[in-house]
C-alpha cells in the first residue's frame, strides 16, 4: 500500500526527534519527498582508474612523458602492466527457501532501517527471515541481520525517549510507571537466548497450512541485557490470588484486529530467567526488533517476547484474550502433532521450544567432489533446555555419528557443530543433523502438523550431489 507523503514527513520528523534516524539508515528514509529504491537486479560497480594530476603538476614517477611518446629504447624498464582486477561479483537479489512446494524464491532486501540484508516475507507487517549462511559465522546472531515478525498492520514509527513509561497494575499492592532511566537504574542482568517465531519453517509443513511460509530462518541468538522480571514484579508487590501476568506492547492496529497479548503463569515471570531488555548484543535494539524494551522469555517461542514492552497487568484469573484461548495453539501432546488435515483435538497455548538442529555451510544442490574430505557445520538449539548431542548422517539417516560440539553459549543459545565426510562417493547424498537436549527430547524422523504450522521439530535434511568436476564438464558439451 502506498505510503503518503504527508504520513512520510510525519514519520521521518518524530524518527529525527529522537535520533533515530542516522548512520545505517538508506538514504531515501532521510527525505521524505524521495521513495525507496525499485527492486532491480544488482550490478557491479564501474571500476574507477586513479584521478589525473592537476594541470601544470609535474607527471608522477615512472608517468610517460606529455604527448604520451614512449621512454628511450636506453631507459629503465617499466614494472609490468598489472592485469585490471575482475569487478566485485553482483549481490544476490533473491533467495531459495526449502519449502514443501513454490512458490519457494523470495527478495532479498536492505530497505528497512537498522537492517543489512534480509529475505523478504511481507512488507506490512514487517516480516524478515534471516539467511542461514548468517548463522554459519557466528553462534550470535547480529542485530542487523535478525529476523523481524510483527502481528500489527505498521511498526510504531516512533518512540519518545524520554516520556516513555512502562506500567505495572492489576493485582499488585504498588502500580508502577517506570522510566526507562528508572529501569537501568537497577541490576542488570544478561542471559543468551534464541528468540525463534513457533510458526519458523512453516513452509515446510505438509499439507500446506495459511500464515508466513518461513524457511528456517525466522529465528536468531542475541546477549539479552536487562533487568529481572522478578525484580519489577517484587517493587509492585503482588497480591495474594494472582495466577498470571499480562504483557503487552505498543503497537498500531489493523481495525477490528484483537489486541496482540500474552500471559505468562505467576511462577513462570517470577523464576528469575524471564527478563524485561533494554539492550542487544551490547546495543540498544533496533526499531523492528522491539526498542526500547523487550519481554524475553529464555526457551519459549518468541510469540511470548513482547516487543516495544508497555504494560504488565497482574491477572487474578486465567487470561481469556484472543492470542491465549484461541489463536496460537498446539494439539495437546509431546511432538505438537495431529492427524494431517485434522481441526479438532485438545489444544494448549504453543510454548516451550523443541531441539533443532540445522546444516548452515552447505545447501541444497550443491556439488561435493569424490573422494575429497567435506566438513559439514551447523548450529543446533535444546528448546527448553541445552544440548547434550548432535548426531550426524550422510546417507539420508541410515547411519549416525556423534558431531563435534562447539563452545557453549548457556541452555538457551545456540551451539555449534561440526562432522566430516571422509569420502564422498560419486552419486546423491542425503545429509541430515540430529539434536538430544539435556532432557533427553530427541528430534523426531517423522515431521509433526498442526493446522496452525507451529513448534516443527522434524529432523532437517540437505541433498547434495557428489560428482567429479571433469566429468559434468563433459557433459555440458
Amino acid at each position: 500500500m502506498p505510503v503518503s507523503l504527508s504520513s512520510r514527513r510525519r514519520f521521518l520528523g518524530q524518527a529525527a526527534a529522537v535520533g533515530l534516524i542516522g548512520a545505517g539508515w538508506p538514504a531515501w528514509a532521510q527525505d521524505p519527498t524521495k521513495s525507496p529504491p525499485p527492486k532491480t537486479q544488482a550490478t557491479a560497480p564501474t571500476p574507477v582508474g586513479p584521478a589525473a594530476p592537476p594541470a601544470g603538476a609535474p607527471p608522477a614517477a615512472g608517468a610517460p612523458p606529455a604527448g604520451g611518446d614512449l621512454p628511450p629504447p636506453d631507459a629503465t624498464a617499466a614494472a609490468p602492466e598489472e592485469a585490471p582486477a575482475p569487478p566485485p561479483e553482483a549481490e544476490p537479489t533473491a533467495a531459495t527457501l526449502p519449502l514443501a512446494g513454490p512458490p519457494r524464491d523470495r527478495p532479498l532486501t536492505k530497505a528497512f532501517p537498522q537492517k543489512g540484508r534480509m529475505i523478504l516475507q511481507s512488507t506490512r507487517p514487517p516480516v524478515l527471515e534471516t539467511e542461514m549462511a548468517v548463522f554459519d559465522k557466528n553462534v550470535i546472531t547480529p542485530n542487523d541481520r535478525f529476523y523481524v515478525e510483527w502481528h500489527s498492520g505498521t511498526v510504531p514509527a516512533a518512540i519518545n525517549t524520554q516520556s516513555f513509561r512502562l506500567t505495572v497494575r492489576g493485582n499488585v499492592v504498588r502500580p508502577l510507571s517506570l522510566s526507562l532511566a528508572d529501569l537501568k537504574a537497577m541490576k542488570k542482568v544478561e542471559i543468551t537466548a534464541i528468540d525463534q517465531d513457533p510458526g519458523n519453517s512453516r513452509g515446510l509443513f505438509q499439507p500446506r497450512v495459511p500464515g508466513v511460509q518461513w524457511g528456517h530462518g525466522g529465528m536468531g541468538n542475541a546477549r539479552w541485557t536487562g533487568v529481572q522480571l522478578r525484580d519489577i514484579l517484587t517493587m509492585a508487590g503482588i497480591r495474594p490470588g494472582t495466577v498470571q501476568l499480562r504483557f503487552k506492547g505498543q503497537s498500531n492496529l489493523v481495525p477490528g484486529a484483537p489486541e496482540y497479548m500474552k500471559s505468562l503463569d505467576l511462577a513462570h515471570a517470577m523464576n528469575g530467567e524471564v527478563i524485561v531488555a533494554f539492550a542487544m548484543n551490547g546495543a540498544p535494539m533496533p526499531m523492528l526488533n522491539g526498542f526500547p524494551l523487550r519481554l524475553v522469555v529464555p526457551g519459549w517461542y518468541g510469540n511470548y517476547w513482547i516487543k516495544a514492552l508497555t504494560d504488565i497487568e497482574a491477572l487474578s484469573s486465567p487470561d481469556q484474550n484472543y492470542w491465549m484461548a484461541s489463536a496460537e495453539r498446539v494439539p495437546n501432546n509431546r511432538n505438537a502433532d495431529a492427524a494431517p488435515g485434522s481441526m479438532s483435538f485438545d489444544s494448549v497455548p504453543v510454548s516451550r521450544m523443541v531441539p533443532r538442529s540445522f546444516i548452515t555451510n552447505v545447501t541444497n544442490g550443491e556439488k561435493l567432489v569424490p573422494d575429497k574430505p567435506a566438513i559439514v557445520r551447523g548450529i543446533a538449539m535444546g528448546g527448553d533446555n541445552g544440548v547434550a548431542r548432535v548426531d550426524f548422517s550422510s546417507d539420508g539417516g541410515l547411519t549416525w555419528a556423534p558431531a563435534k560440539l562447539g563452545r557453549d553459549t548457556g541452555k538457551y543459545g545456540f551451539r555449534q557443530w561440526e562432522a566430516r565426510i571422509a569420502k564422498p562417493t560419486v552419486g546423491k547424498m542425503v545429509l541430515m543433523s540430529r539434536c538430544t537436549s539435556l532432557s533427553g527430547q530427541t528430534q523426531s524422523m517423522t515431521p509433526n502438523w498442526n493446522p496452525e504450522g507451529l513448534a516443527r521439530n522434524a529432523v532437517e535434511m540437505v541433498q547434495v550431489t557428489v560428482a567429479n568436476p571433469e566429468a559434468e564438464s563433459d557433459a555440458l558439451q
